[in-house]
């Protein structure tokens, strides 16, 4: 699925390609154009408070909750990226001493592990990080 598909709302015309989309757009669309809008004292759909709840002691769980979240969000960003290099080192240190663009054996065994782990979402993950390390196929 390309970001485009995940950041396109429902029921969208090619005029609204030109309008960058948003996280959750869908429903920021909806009640721009007045369907499902909600009280104008409550935030915006994927406003930075948003948590969804009413009840402080509930929200404020949700707060804490969400920050660990984006920390691990992080921590999986720089881990990919570290991969990515890697990987790419890899390639071009077998390269420049003559050997081959990719090692098949090996790639199959990460997706084996990452589908072990993870299940057939493993498998998807795997092959995103091939991809970031060696380019597409």
């Amino acid at each position: 699925m390309t970001a485009d598909l995940i950041n396109e709302p429902a029921g969208s015309t090619s005029a609204d390609a030109s309008r960058p989309a948003a996280p959750h757009d869908t429903a920021n669309h909806l009640v721009a154009d007045g369907v499902g809008a909600e009280p104008a004292s409550r935030p915006a759909v994927g406003a930075p408070h948003d948590t969804g709840t009413e009840q402080p002691l509930a929200a404020e769980q949700i707060t804490g909750i969400r920050e660990r979240i984006d920390e691990i969000d992080q921590a999986i960003i720089d881990l990919w990226q570290e991969r990515s290099r890697l990987s790419q080192q890899v390639g071009r240190t077998r390269m420049a001493s003559g050997g081959t663009r990719l090692v098949l054996s090996r790639e199959r065994e990460i997706v084996e592990r990452f589908r072990e782990a993870l299940g057939p979402d493993g498998t998807q993950v795997a092959l995103l990080l091939l991809r970031a390390g060696r380019g597409p196929l």
